[in-house]
């Protein structure tokens, strides 16, 4: 533990010296001395003290001026000081002190059992505010430990929700090939095809652990890109899901375009995507429509997804976007929280969700250009 330390403050060296080993005696402190006002401000600048005790009467600058001077700067105006006199122990003097912040006075010839006293005080108060510091730091750094590991936790949640879209595509290309065995139609066109999507999917999922690698990096690399693309690689990632769950896609964007990374929108689209599909199974919903569409003005791009999935309770809507709140039977409550994570954190956006007349219509608003 860092020890306690005094700056004593004396014009005369033989002072200093005789008050230094009374109190080295007694203590185990770190002492400082200057034998003038100005040499103890410096060394007040570039010290940490604790306790000042210094002499009243001292040329150019006395023990009164110094203690005023002190009172006035932020880094000395709190330590307490000490006055040691031989002839300015008069009561009038004495209020004057203590009106300029002085806690004590010890006259001279110092008597060493009350200084000893004195001192074990201040010293006493010192080691138990430091203990209470260290413990104070000892349990924030648990809390900021904790916390990481929270945080570290959440992103593993999102990253294997992330991750499960493009392996579900990837097991419906391997049933398919199963069936396409099974009934002869495996050719060179199905082949291609299958190496094409399969290839993608990969490519997907590992750029999906590379971005959140660098999720948080505040110098990754950000551009202008144009919205529709990254929607039709999105639909393009899910289209086999779409297609077998009967799902139409009308997607009314043309030249719109946002700032920020477009892997990360693809991650927010496909969330929405999944979100809605999942939503049309578990309710069974006959007419299965979601409609993306865009406009744009000087700075930001609206985005809205609108599904005829029925729409959210009313007693959700606010807790919609917490991490793991969940309104399905084998939900995880990481998708959304994901979404607003990217659409608030990552692209300093905003994210609005209410229900239309058939479902849920979730409104972002993203910048569009740096």
């Amino acid at each position: 533990m860092k020890k306690f330390s005094i700056l004593l403050v004396d014009d005369v060296a033989e002072n200093i010296h005789s008050l230094k080993m009374m109190i080295e005696d007694s203590f185990d402190v770190d002492i400082y001395s200057a034998l003038s006002a100005q040499e103890g401000m410096e060394i007040l600048m570039k010290n940490e003290i604790n306790l000042i005790l210094t002499d009243i009467q001292m040329p150019e600058i006395d023990g009164f001026e110094f203690a005023e001077y002190l009172k006035g700067i932020e880094k000395t105006k709190d330590i307490p000081l000490i006055f040691i006199t031989g002839i300015y122990d008069k009561d009038e003097y004495k209020r004057r002190g203590y009106d300029i912040g002085a806690i004590e006075y010890i006259t001279k010839p110092i008597d060493d059992i009350l200084l000893d006293a004195k001192l074990k005080v201040y010293i006493d108060i010192f080691e138990r505010s430091k203990k209470r510091e260290d413990e104070i730091e000892q349990k924030n750094e648990i809390l900021i430990h904790q916390a990481k590991m929270a945080t570290m936790g959440e992103m593993i949640g999102v990253i294997a929700h992330q991750l499960k879209q493009p392996l579900n595509i990837l097991s419906l290309y391997c049933n398919d090939v199963k069936d396409s065995y099974k009934f002869g139609e495996i050719n060179d066109e199905f082949i291609d095809e299958f190496t094409k999507n399969t290839k993608k999917n990969i490519d997907f999922m590992s750029k999906t652990i590379d971005d959140f690698r660098d999720f948080f990096n505040p110098k990754k690399s950000k551009r202008v890109f144009e919205l529709k693309k990254v929607i039709d690689s999105s639909l393009e990632l899910l289209s086999k899901q779409l297609e077998n769950n009967n799902i139409q896609v009308n997607v009314d964007v043309s030249e719109e375009t946002v700032f920020g990374v477009d892997s990360e929108l693809e991650q927010v689209i496909l969330n929405l995507l999944t979100n809605a599909q999942d939503a049309f199974i578990e309710r069974k919903i006959e007419e299965r429509e979601i409609k993306i569409s865009a406009g744009s003005n000087k700075n930001y791009t609206i985005l809205v997804f609108e599904d005829t999935a029925g729409g959210i309770k009313e007693d959700n809507l606010d807790k919609i976007f917490d991490p793991y709140f969940t309104t399905k039977e084998k939900g995880t409550g990481t998708g959304l929280y994901m979404v607003k994570l990217v659409v608030k954190t990552s692209f300093n956006g905003d994210l609005k969700l209410e229900n239309s007349s058939r479902g849920a219509k979730f409104i972002l608003v993203l910048p569009s250009k740096n």
